[in-house]
């Protein structure tokens, strides 16, 4: 077996701390939205740190009532767990929520905000589905019906959810279960450390990084590293040409969920470099071609129906 020396978490933070790259958060009109301002959206409070309240916007379908247990997809945004806004995925809530999700954009403390290290980004990440799993009958969702999503940084912690043993936060009552039911994944960074059957030598976008950088060992969050059976069910979506976070990554971890025996689909675009989702980048295409996947795979799983309506929900607006 070879083992690889690891170097991707430099290149997500620093893309993170100078906001350059794609997964930074902006509005249409250029402004970076923090707090974000996002019209129609319930804000509920899921956990306070010393000063700082963490917040959940929750988007619910039209006519929505506690009494129907719907299926709910919580999204964190990326920022190379350094930067970046809820309000990055609003749109993808939007039209989740016009086919009958309950879908959420939650907030998670960051390094330019909170000082905050991935480690401490990740026990958010628990907190948060904790939270929504929790408090599931008062929102009407059905507890046993919830997605991780996110994009780069925010889609390892997704990642992180469903497959990253420990990590919670001190004194949360770990009797609910933080593990989502699905994953759905964009560009994230699911390889943190050297990786037994894996050879990622001179591929662009690794450099070794300490330890203290990420509060913990890279192996202990290192979603590849704990894939195991019983997995919950994930998409991932993934650039060819991301040297963000190297393809080969994505690849990696499908292959030991496979292995184990848990479903896991990799969309691969040919051409596409990190970030290449978000809405507002390019024609759009990459982010409506990717939301009607993720579409089709929520509704695989039975928790939606139908074809998806992303072209007639969005029309010809950008």
């Amino acid at each position: 077996m070879k083992f690889i020396p690891f170097v991707l978490i430099a290149t997500l933070v620093t893309a993170g701390a100078a906001d350059p790259s794609p997964s930074a958060i902006r509005s249409r009109d250029g402004r970076t939205t923090y707090p974000p301002e996002m019209a129609g959206a319930k804000s509920e409070t899921y956990k306070t740190v010393g000063d700082t309240k963490l917040s959940l916007y929750i988007f619910n379908p039209e006519s929505h009532d506690r009494t129907q247990q719907r299926p709910a997809i919580v999204f964190f945004f990326g920022g190379g767990w350094t930067s970046g806004s809820p309000q990055q995925f609003e749109q993808q809530c939007r039209y989740l929520a016009s086919r009958g999700l309950v879908a959420i954009a939650a907030d998670y403390r960051v390094a330019s905000r909170q000082k905050a290290k991935p480690v401490e980004c990740v026990a958010d990440a628990k907190s948060a589905i904790r939270w929504v799993r929790k408090h599931a009958q008062e929102l009407g969702i059905d507890s046993n019906r919830i997605a991780a999503a996110g994009g780069s940084s925010g889609g390892h912690i997704a990642a992180c959810t469903g497959t990253v043993p420990g990590q919670e936060e001190p004194g949360e009552d770990t009797t609910i279960s933080s593990m989502p039911n699905a994953m759905v994944l964009f560009n994230p960074a699911l390889v943190l450390a050297p990786l037994e059957g894996s050879d990622f030598s001179g591929v662009r976008g690794f450099e070794r990084v300490p330890a203290t950088r990420l509060g913990a060992e890279p192996e202990a969050l290192s979603p590849a590293h704990h894939v195991k059976a019983g997995a919950p069910p994930t998409i991932i979506f993934h650039g060819k040409a991301d040297t963000t976070v190297p393809i080969v990554t994505a690849e990696a971890f499908a292959a030991a969920m496979k292995k184990a025996g848990n479903r896991c689909e990799l969309s691969a675009f040919d051409g596409q470099q990190h970030g290449f989702f978000n809405y507002g980048r390019g024609d759009d295409a990459m982010f409506r071609e990717t939301l009607k996947l993720a579409d089709k795979f929520l509704v695989s799983l039975g928790w939606q129906h139908g074809e998806p309506t992303v072209d007639a929900f969005f029309g010809g607006r950008k």
